[in-house]
């Protein structure tokens, strides 16, 4: 882990070395509902239940490490309210579109 509590680019945030891939994803998938926040609940849950089973294991790895960020600047970084740092900036941008097109269709 990288200096002041937070992750590098090389860390892992969440199970061990002998997680089997079945239970990281179910991992990641209850750490996406169950946020400290409802509101990111309801924006990383939704997104990890339609795209985690296909995701590739670099993005894999990445959605891993942006769970162990706090609610609130995740928050600040979808709304764009701050800039997210470079190694999330795509895959927030692909959640934040998500999330987006579904409040548009009203789900």
């Amino acid at each position: 882990m990288a200096a002041g509590g937070e992750t590098g680019p090389g860390d892992v945030a969440g199970g061990g070395a002998g997680e089997t891939a079945g239970a990281r994803l179910k991992r990641m998938r209850m750490r996406s509902w169950r946020r400290g926040t409802k509101e990111m609940d309801l924006v990383l849950g939704p997104w990890a239940d339609a795209h985690l089973d296909s995701l590739a294991e670099a993005d894999l790895a990445l959605y891993d490490r942006l769970l162990a960020e706090n609610d609130q600047d995740l928050m600040a970084w979808i709304l764009g309210q701050a800039a997210p740092p470079d190694w999330m900036a795509a895959l927030l941008r692909r959640i934040a579109d998500f999330a987006s097109a579904r409040l548009s269709a009203g789900n």
